[in-house]
């Protein structure tokens, strides 16, 4: 791991210093890969929060024998959705 990242970090940095002499951020080819990549990205952090932190805390021992830690961490998650998306409307 140490060892791919070690050579991707230099060829990432060659590639974005190759393609930042003709790259024009207003075109529409550009907007559109940029929106294509930040949708992957999106998707990833929601997979990765849904299913991998999420998904262990609500399928614990725990949460399944207390129904009122349940409902709290329900309307807990609900709660901390509404206000991530008010902050995102809002920056």
């Amino acid at each position: 791991m140490a060892f791919f990242f070690a050579i991707t970090t230099p060829v990432g940095i060659a590639v974005g210093a190759g393609i930042a002499s003709f790259y024009n951020a207003n075109s529409p080819r550009a907007l559109v890969v940029e929106g294509i990549l930040d949708s992957m990205s999106s998707g990833i952090l929601i997979y990765m929060a849904l299913v991998d932190l999420i998904d262990v805390d609500f399928l614990s021992r725990r949460m399944s024998c207390t129904p009122r830690l349940q409902v709290c961490s329900y309307v807990a998650l609900f709660f901390g959705a509404i206000a991530m998306s008010a902050l995102a409307i809002w920056a």
